[in-house]
């Protein structure tokens, strides 16, 4: 659908993610290493100045459900606003992982259930990694 594709990681203080923006652009290569049209980035501040400052025309932005396109829908007016020559697309997730949210994942996996599927093979082994030094700082 696009020549390049740019998957960027918002630094965002307000959420606490269980890894830090460079853990998760760096399993995001990882995952992604296979496409030589995709490349990982990280950013601060509004994600069309990102885009514009990596000369994007595009946002692709994914759904999940009708919650989401309200959200979204919200965040693509007002970007459109910010830099009108930025459009967004939307894609709807196929239905088998429109039930998956980060927040989800974690809760599943901090109950010691099966997350296999749900996050690429590498990502849970970091997780498995990261409740285990999580444990013994705690012991």
């Amino acid at each position: 659908m696009f020549d390049r594709l740019i998957v960027s990681v918002l630094r965002n203080d307000a959420k606490k993610p269980l890894f830090d923006v460079e853990e998760r652009t760096e399993m995001l290569r990882e995952v992604v290493h296979v496409y030589p049209n995709v490349e990982v980035d990280s950013f601060d501040g509004l994600v069309v100045e990102h885009a514009a400052a990596h000369s994007a025309t595009v946002l692709l932005r994914g759904i999940r459900a009708i919650s989401d396109y309200e959200y979204e829908l919200q965040m693509a007016l007002m970007n459109r606003r910010l830099r009108p020559s930025i459009e967004t697309v939307f894609m709807m997730a196929n239905e088998a992982y429109s039930f998956i949210s980060s927040r989800l994942v974690k809760e599943v996996f901090g109950l010691g259930g099966n997350i296999s599927g749900l996050v690429p093979p590498s990502v849970e082994v970091r997780m498995h990694q990261r409740m285990s030094k999580t444990k013994l700082k705690g012991a």
